[in-house]
């Protein structure tokens, strides 16, 4: 039974994350688009600082201690070959989060240079991984 509420509290954890994952560059697609210094510039540096620091990064390390507790609790999983692929889409997300945690700072210190475009791309990124850690977990093809 504990197993079961780890295993709740890492997907409530991981839909947080995701959230700020797909929400943060997306403000940084408008961001890139606003003169630095303006009203909206400090505005769009104040909604993305709030969301990496109270949502995401919290709720990144919550998804990383609720997965470690559900390995120590089955620790089988080591051993599925889909777990490892899962694993390193997952590592590769935390990957992701640190990107974005350095434009955040690009865009708070006035050096933010790059079009909306290039996170456009970036957007996109944390889906894929996404769809693979999904796939992953509830298909386990490996």
């Amino acid at each position: 039974m504990m197993y079961l509420w780890i295993k709740a509290l890492h997907i409530l954890a991981i839909i947080s994350w995701m959230a700020g994952l797909l929400y943060l560059p997306r403000l940084y697609v408008y961001h890139a688009m606003v003169e630095t210094g303006s009203a909206r510039d400090i505005t769009f540096q104040l909604m993305e600082r709030r969301l990496l620091k109270a949502i995401m990064n919290p709720a990144m390390i919550a998804s990383f201690l609720f997965g470690f507790w559900m390995v120590l609790l089955n620790p089988d999983l080591l051993s599925q070959g889909w777990f490892h692929i899962k694993l390193a889409s997952v590592l590769l997300l935390a990957g992701v989060h640190g990107k974005f945690a350095v434009m955040r700072k690009a865009f708070a210190e006035g050096r933010a240079n790059r079009s909306d475009r290039y996170y456009r791309v970036w957007n996109e990124v944390p889906t894929v991984l996404m769809i693979i850690i999904v796939i992953m977990v509830v298909i386990q093809p490996f």
